[in-house]
């Protein structure tokens, strides 16, 4: 599914949009269509003129009862000017990024396969998945601690599980789909 980046009134990346949202925001008059050239030449078009806008032999196009209308893949809201900020969606992944692949037991820096994440609270004892009562931990301990309080079995925590800080949005975008034109507005590595 194509996807479209979503830039502020200060072209920094905001948000990923669909193509019909994109194609929303451009009819309502709240963002513009960024018809890139090439790495040097970018131009804000309004809805009115992108239905204009020639389908280029590498743009992907919608079928309209007027004919191909090309897909834009970034575009530029015009009045809203603010870096908002996120925090990273709570997964098994996230946890290892906040815990930096550390044991919360032990310390030890894990590789990818010896550790999962142990519910300080065990949810057999009303414990919620969440990044208060989650951490790393390393297979084997956390299969020793069981369903069991880490005091049970003389564990201790190295820190107190807490949610990650929130981050400027577009720490948060990914290029997944390799679009080219989104390279321009990204931050590298």
């Amino acid at each position: 599914m194509p996807t479209v980046l979503l830039l502020n009134r200060n072209w920094q990346a905001i948000h990923v949009k669909t193509p019909a949202d994109a194609f929303c925001m451009m009819a309502a008059g709240t963002a513009l269509g960024l018809d890139i050239h090439d790495s040097d030449e970018m131009t804000p078009v309004p809805w009115d003129r992108w239905l204009k806008l020639s389908v280029r032999p590498d743009d992907k196009a919608v079928q309209t009862v007027r004919g191909p209308i090309r897909l834009p893949t970034v575009i530029v809201a015009v009045n809203f000017a603010k870096m908002p900020s996120r925090r990273p969606k709570f997964s098994s992944r996230s946890i290892w990024i906040r815990d930096n692949g550390t044991c919360q037991y032990t310390g030890r820096h894990l590789k990818p396969g010896e550790g999962n994440i142990d519910h300080v609270l065990p949810r057999s004892r009303g414990g919620k998945t969440s990044w208060e009562n989650c951490v790393l931990a390393y297979k084997h301990i956390n299969s020793l601690k069981s369903n069991r309080l880490p005091q049970e079995v003389g564990l201790k925590l190295l820190r107190e599980p807490t949610p990650p800080r929130e981050v400027p949005a577009i720490m948060m975008i990914r290029n997944h789909f390799s679009i080219p034109d989104w390279e321009h507005f990204l931050p590298h590595g």
